[in-house]
């Protein structure tokens, strides 16, 4: 079934900074906020058997890869669907959607506790998953991997864990102001409890977390670092083996939030020498709801459960209970079984085509995005300026001078088909820091292709030529 909305030319807004809809008027009837969506023709069962396409002559990873991706292959609005919004959520090849209907119409059963066929086929895979996140990282030990239910569920297990049994009053938290939300509340909340202190470290010129900074604020108070790898709004990268040393050095650990670097490029936790990770699978090709944290095996047997219940315990009296040990101590309940399983099998994606592979693709077709972009007038680009030194990660936080990013990303959508994020991008303090309120974003993913950049560049021209004719 299509729900139609006729593709206008132009269209007012009612309160600019903030609309999500738009009425528009036809001869016979007004419809608000409806949205014209078409499948072309694609069938899903045969996607990963599809041939790149053959108009090229020299396929790149982006054509390669695009076939295996369903939902790519649809109109939006009208127009064909240009799909920039990675750094929210990635999208899932038919092998990930294969495994989850797989698991449900042929083995779905409760893991861990039954001896009939289905659980321990279902247990099979799903500790199979483990195991291929654990070489996915390069962690030393299966047992050094937890699943959570995303990224945030991971830092809050180190914030309420082990933060909350290590940390005292008057010591030193150090956070950079580019974090995620998800790494700044937690740690928020267990210093309140705790009387900690949080430290932030400041951009540079360059608008990169100062590193110099970070160094000087490092001390024997310091008591963990916690840090991003990829910046979600400013594309730069951190180096993490550095930070790791330097944190070492003073006696503390570091997390690393590792959600915009894990499914971008090589990521080998024990080079880097972290104390613990976390990722997310939604942004790696894999299922919601489910993520993962490293933690160094150690660390991990040394900290107390996060939650209670079925799976976490060794013995249970009436009077006190003894624990499991990791990672089942930290997995308390039924777990998302069918979500492991699909981010088994994006894992198995991603390796069948490569991180070096993808990576090499994503720095060149970041930097042509980045270059294309200054070719739009009065537009600011957050973050470091791509160059043989620095290799900003595939995304593009900006601004356009007196137009609020939400117009633009609505206007992208509505009349071009093209989808951006628009906002603070869980990111309040950093715009704060960088002046502004929100900005918008264009994010890549391997399946992208420099035609995805060119029509989103037109249709952003397209935009704000919209916008300006109303000065």
């Amino acid at each position: 079934m299509e729900v139609l909305l006729p593709k206008l030319p132009s269209f007012k807004f009612p309160t600019p900074s903030y609309c999500r809809s738009i009425t528009t008027k036809t001869s016979s009837c007004v419809r608000v906020g409806f949205r014209r969506l078409s499948s072309l023709p694609v069938c899903a069962s045969t996607v990963n058997e599809a041939l790149a396409d053959p108009t090229v002559d020299s396929p790149s990873l982006g054509h390669s890869t695009r076939p295996h991706f369903p939902i790519l292959h649809q109109e939006v609005n009208g127009s064909k669907l240009v799909y920039i919004d990675n750094a929210a959520t990635s999208q899932k090849p038919t092998a990930v959607i294969k495994a989850l209907q797989n698991y449900y119409e042929g083995y779905n059963s409760n893991v861990h506790r039954g001896i009939h066929f289905l659980s321990a086929k279902a247990t099979d895979e799903y500790e199979s998953a483990r195991r291929k996140v654990e070489a996915f990282i390069n962690a030393s030990d299966s047992r050094e991997i937890v699943f959570t239910r995303n990224a945030t569920e991971a830092i809050n297990l180190v914030a309420y864990s082990w933060g909350l049994s290590n940390l005292k009053p008057g010591d030193e938290i150090i956070l950079t102001v580019a974090e995620h939300h998800s790494a700044i509340v937690p740690w928020q909340l267990v210093a309140q409890k705790v009387g900690a202190v949080l430290k932030f470290v400041n951009l540079n010129d360059e608008e990169v977390p100062n590193i110099d900074q970070l160094k000087e604020l490092l001390s024997r108070k310091t008591k963990i670092v916690v840090v991003h790898h990829v910046s979600n709004v400013l594309a730069s990268v951190l180096p993490i083996k550095d930070i790791a040393h330097w944190a070492h050095d003073v006696g503390a650990k570091i997390l690393v939030d590792a959600c915009q670097s894990v499914p971008h490029m090589t990521v080998d936790v024990q080079d880097l020498d972290v104390d613990f990770l976390v990722a997310s699978s939604h942004k790696m090709c894999g299922p919601t709801g489910i993520g993962f944290l490293y933690g160094k095996l150690d660390l991990l047997s040394s900290m107390p459960p996060f939650l209670g219940g079925g799976e976490m315990i060794s013995d249970v009296y009436l009077d006190h209970s003894t624990y499991a040990e990791p990672p089942s101590r930290f997995e308390a309940g039924t777990p998302a079984i069918g979500e492991a399983i699909g981010l088994g099998a994006a894992i198995d994606y991603l390796s069948g085509i490569g991180m070096e592979a993808i990576h090499e693709y994503e720095v060149e077709l970041g930097t042509y995005l980045y270059e294309r972009l200054l070719s739009v007038p009065n537009i600011h680009i957050y973050g470091p300026a791509p160059s043989k030194e620095v290799k900003r990660a595939s995304l593009c936080s900006f601004n356009v001078e007196n137009l609020h990013p939400t117009d633009l990303a609505t206007f992208l959508d509505q009349q071009h088909g093209v989808a951006i994020r628009s906002g603070h991008h869980c990111a309040q303090p950093l715009h704060r820091y960088l002046g502004v309120n929100a900005s918008a974003r264009a994010s890549l993913y391997f399946y992208n292709t420099k035609e995805d950049v060119d029509n989103f560049i037109h249709a952003l021209h397209d935009t704000v030529s919209f916008f300006n004719s109303f000065k």
